[in-house]
């Protein structure tokens, strides 16, 4: 993939995920995509398939309130690109997340994803805040 194609594919990939667009994300993905989470993240573990993206979506986004997810940067590779974040909280008195998520691609889907949390402890307050509205 280009480095024009990769910057559109991480884009669409986005867009379609942030409007709930199952469909189209899942046609971007490899049969064997897999998305993995940290330990450090209550949403830990590993999201498998076609439905995987989905999977982990629906986890995490059902844990925060999210107002926005900011991209920034992306730094691309031969087969991978990295996109720079900043994940907003629908609760302005809840601080930001930074994290970067690694893409890797193959044959012009992606088959990897991999997100890395500044502070992780930032997510699982906005997880607590939430739960405590419950």
């Amino acid at each position: 993939m280009t480095p024009e194609e990769m910057t559109d594919f991480v884009d669409r990939l986005y867009g379609a995920c942030g409007v709930g667009d199952w469909e189209t994300a899942e046609s971007m993905l490899t049969d064997d995509f897999v998305a993995y989470e940290s330990n450090a993240m209550p949403m830990a573990g590993e999201y498998r398939g076609k439905g995987g993206l989905k999977a982990l979506f629906s986890v995490a986004m059902g844990m925060v309130d999210v107002a926005a997810l900011d991209r920034t940067d992306l730094a691309l590779g031969q087969d991978r690109a990295i996109a720079v974040l900043t994940m907003r909280f629908a609760d302005p008195d809840l601080a930001p997340a930074e994290l970067c998520e690694m893409f890797t691609f193959r044959d012009g889907l992606c088959c990897e994803i991999k997100p890395y949390y500044y502070e992780p402890s930032v997510f699982h307050a906005a997880a607590a805040a939430k739960a405590a509205m419950a």
